[in-house]
């Protein structure tokens, strides 16, 4: 059974009051001082704890989306020993993809099914949310995504029309589904484009996790996976490939929430030539190894420069700023980082631009970011240049 699956999930729950009915009426009979009263006592306690947590974990981890299968969970791969498989010269952890069978390809549902409000109908009429998997050219990871396509994509009057990108990303270790079921990003956004608040624009949702269970933050690690490179340059590559979306940089935007939007600040400000927007909801503004990242920096002499200047507020104060637009989500009270956030803010100089949305209270999850996701949507719709190249153009 797959780890998300309801029958798991049910026949654990059932273990667990199974378990709990069993130690209620074998307990009388643990009742003396011998050592095996004491063993059977202590058998019925584990046993009824084991079974508790591993259904609360299960329940959790089926409406969340952390890990989205057993592989993923043991950091075990299809195509991969263990966790560390090698691709021609590139050294990474995490599934390796074929390039040759297409940069976009089909993928389950990844747990769309369990999404609720997404559009419905005719697609030309709603919209569409697909699923596929994006296979780095260079890096050769792979990463599951939403695919929302708004219903000017599959109109005759828009058969030759590129469109706007967004690129949003989940933050670790939720996935795709987190922001579906969660943010509510799709549906916030068809109706925000239904009610002509926002141009249509094409998202992919991913998650910056490309080697799970690790969490690269978005770093090319030495060594290791190249995350960096494959959203700033597989990502585009590949999208470009298969949809119709626009193949200049003021076309694109990337949008996150927690370590996510921590990405999506690295990721605009570093490569001003593939994302001019970026909106960041509750981010870090720089990259701190811990035990989920591992050694992101690798040794040597560059180990000190790679570290800076993943720093962003470094950046900010050593290196001329990037011409791009970024926005921050945050909260006055409730937000741990709103120090953080004022102080970025106010360290932004031209031609980089800053905006805010400024909440009074708000706390560091899905009911904040919701509050900040459509005035994010509608900032980023008009830092967005609708691409005036259509297909078939020289």
């Amino acid at each position: 059974m797959g780890l998300t699956s309801r029958p798991l999930l049910y026949a654990t729950v059932l273990a667990a009051l199974a378990a709990v009915a069993l130690t209620c009426r074998l307990w009388p009979r643990f009742a003396g001082r011998g050592p095996r009263a004491l063993l059977g006592r202590l058998g019925s306690l584990l046993a009824t704890q084991l079974a508790l947590v591993a259904a609360l974990a299960l329940a959790v981890n089926a409406n969340f989306q952390f890990y989205g299968s057993w592989h993923e969970l043991l950091g075990l791969y299809d195509d991969a020993p263990g966790a560390v498989a090698k691709w021609g010269g590139t050294t990474g952890v995490g599934p390796a993809g074929d390039p040759a069978q297409g940069l976009v390809q089909p993928s389950g549902p990844e747990g769309l099914d369990k999404v609720h409000g997404l559009p419905k109908g005719p697609p030309a009429v709603n919209g569409k949310v697909e699923t596929v998997r994006i296979v780095g050219k260079r890096t050769r990871l792979v990463d599951p995504a939403y695919v929302y396509l708004p219903p000017q994509y599959f109109q005759a009057a828009y058969a030759r029309q590129r469109f706007p990108v967004v690129v949003a990303l989940s933050g670790y270790p939720g996935g795709i589904y987190l922001l579906g079921q969660h943010l509510r990003l799709p549906q916030t956004a068809a109706a925000l484009q239904r009610s002509g608040e926002v141009q249509p624009t094409v998202i992919v949702m991913l998650r910056p996790t490309v080697a799970p269970p690790r969490d690269t933050q978005c770093v090319d690690v030495p060594g290791g996976p190249q995350a960096e490179t494959f959203f700033a340059e597989d990502v585009p590559d590949a999208l470009r490939s298969h949809y119709r979306v626009g193949h200049d940089p003021g076309g694109w935007g990337v949008l996150g929430y927690s370590s996510g939007g921590s990405c999506a600040l690295q990721l605009a400000m570093r490569h001003p030539e593939t994302y001019t927007a970026a909106a960041a909801l509750s981010p870090d503004y720089k990259v701190t190894p811990d035990p989920t990242t591992g050694d992101l920096f690798g040794a040597g002499r560059d180990r000190v420069r790679r570290r800076e200047e993943h720093d962003l507020m470094w950046r900010l104060r050593h290196l001329p700023p990037p011409r791009v637009s970024v926005l921050i989500g945050t909260s006055r009270h409730g937000e741990k980082n709103y120090p953080a956030a004022r102080e970025f803010l106010a360290a932004v100089r031209p031609p980089m631009q800053a905006d805010a949305v400024l909440l009074d209270q708000g706390s560091h999850n899905f009911a904040t970011w919701r509050r900040e996701l459509p005035a994010a949507l509608r900032w980023m719709s008009k830092e967005l240049t609708f691409p005036e190249d259509v297909v078939g153009a020289s």
